[in-house]
């Protein structure tokens, strides 16, 4: 997705510049795919880029926490490799069966994403469907309350393959992929400690209002989700340069090559997730996560405190809490929001003070007050000054030999008096001499 940060008073005249989603530890080249176009009787081959989900590697998408503990692999139904083929009436009868409000047709370019969901990325459908348990019920409530198409919960498939841990290259991040500045208009904090970009919970709600918003400038679904991909100064070009054209098929031609791609992407991704079975894919085994609820922190917290005193894991800790970036809830600066497995809970109430003080001097050593060391001369003349302090006015002709042999002292300790770096003196200066 890409997007620029914009004023919502100008969001038509500015362009937002949402990027293509990326995994944090990997940016990929971006791969494209060729497409024969048919047109009153003539045919064109077309280069599509692919939505940067796309090409992710199933390895890749276990890697969160959730998955790992609750997605088995090895019970993963019926998928199989064998994907049977249908006829282009069979794709449209389809498509035009799924209950939506958005406008789903069917053409060669749906028809080539609807193939790649349903061949070399069915192992990644099979794990989607399963993460779908994880993440739909968020989708949809947000959704629902905002009075938005169902049909939305599957645009995080498109921009992070339901992955909450997805980065962008150019700094995108979480389900939703927002950029910093947008994110921040929507309410997401972002600062060194924390990104709410990457809270599943509050990224949806953030990304149905900036759907909501979209829509009320295009009152046209498929151009709201060309925008949410390239950013609204974009479609305003693309239709200007069309003639004025606000329907997006019409305007297609004008789209950057990833716009072209993604709206066919998002069509095709509501397919598969709903027809799979059709296709011999099958979501992998999902056990249902513990039961979590959420407590307020008053304190700065790190999440060593936590694993240490209740018990529960780091990397749990971790996946419940995606938002806090270096394993540090910053609860001095004001109230934080800790998420928890229900059964650890009442022990973290329970023993919190205890939790709060544990290991406080070893995880948070950025230190509130420091001290001023004394300058180096001052520090020496504290220890090698004694008796009563006399001043001695420099005269022409004098150096600091003649002066020593004058008072009994030695030079070097007439350097170390008067913070001298070597022998050379003016006259009309004063000496510090200790007697």
């Amino acid at each position: 997705m890409k997007n620029k940060s914009v004023n919502m008073k100008k969001f038509i005249a500015t362009p937002f510049l949402f990027c293509l989603s990326l995994f944090a530890f990997q940016a990929q080249a971006q791969e494209s795919v060729e497409v024969v176009i048919r047109d009153n009787g003539t045919e064109r081959q077309e280069s599509i880029e692919l939505p940067q989900s796309m090409t992710y590697p199933l390895d890749s998408l276990l890697n969160d926490w959730k998955a790992k503990n609750y997605i088995d692999l090895g019970k993963d139904c019926s998928t199989s490799t064998e994907n049977p083929l249908f006829s282009d009436s069979v794709y449209i009868d389809r498509l035009s069966r799924i209950p939506a409000v958005m406008e789903m047709p069917y053409n060669e370019i749906v028809r080539k994403f609807i193939d790649m969901y349903t061949g070399r990325l069915r192992n990644n459908v099979s794990f989607m469907l399963s993460a779908c348990n994880f993440y739909m019920p968020i989708f949809e409530e947000a959704l629902d309350a905002y009075g938005l198409p169902l049909e939305l919960r599957y645009l995080p498939i498109i921009e992070s393959a339901l992955n909450p841990s997805a980065r962008s290259r150019v700094g995108a991040s979480g389900l939703w992929q927002f950029m910093l500045a947008t994110g921040k208009m929507y309410g997401l904090e972002s600062n060194s400690l924390i990104d709410e970009r990457c809270d599943p919970i509050k990224a949806t709600w953030a990304a149905a209002r900036y759907l909501k918003d979209l829509y009320a400038i295009y009152q046209d679904w498929n151009l709201v989700i060309a925008a949410y991909n390239c950013g609204p100064g974009t479609i305003n070009k693309a239709i200007r340069r069309a003639g004025g054209k606000t329907d997006y098929w019409e305007i297609y031609n004008f789209l950057p090559k990833e716009t072209r791609g993604y709206v066919p992407a998002f069509i095709a991704a509501n397919y598969v997730m709903t027809y799979y079975c059709k296709h011999n894919i099958c979501p992998m085994e999902t056990n249902i996560p513990d039961a979590t609820d959420t407590i307020q922190v008053t304190k700065n917290l790190h999440f060593e405190q936590l694993a240490d005193i209740c018990g529960v894991s780091m990397e749990e800790v971790k996946s419940l809490n995606p938002q806090y970036k270096k394993n540090i809830i910053p609860g001095d600066s004001k109230t934080q929001t800790l998420r928890l497995p229900m059964n650890y809970i009442s022990t973290f109430i329970d023993s919190q003070d205890t939790i709060y003080a544990h290991r406080a001097n070893e995880l948070f050593k950025n230190r509130r007050t420091v001290a001023i060391s004394e300058p180096r001369s001052t520090a020496r003349r504290a220890t090698t000054g004694s008796g009563n302090l006399t001043y001695h006015k420099i005269r022409n002709g004098e150096t600091l030999g003649t002066i020593a042999r004058r008072y009994g002292v030695t030079v070097k300790q007439l350097q170390s008096w008067n913070g001298l770096h070597n022998t050379k003196i003016s006259a009309g200066k004063q000496l510090k001499i200790y007697k």
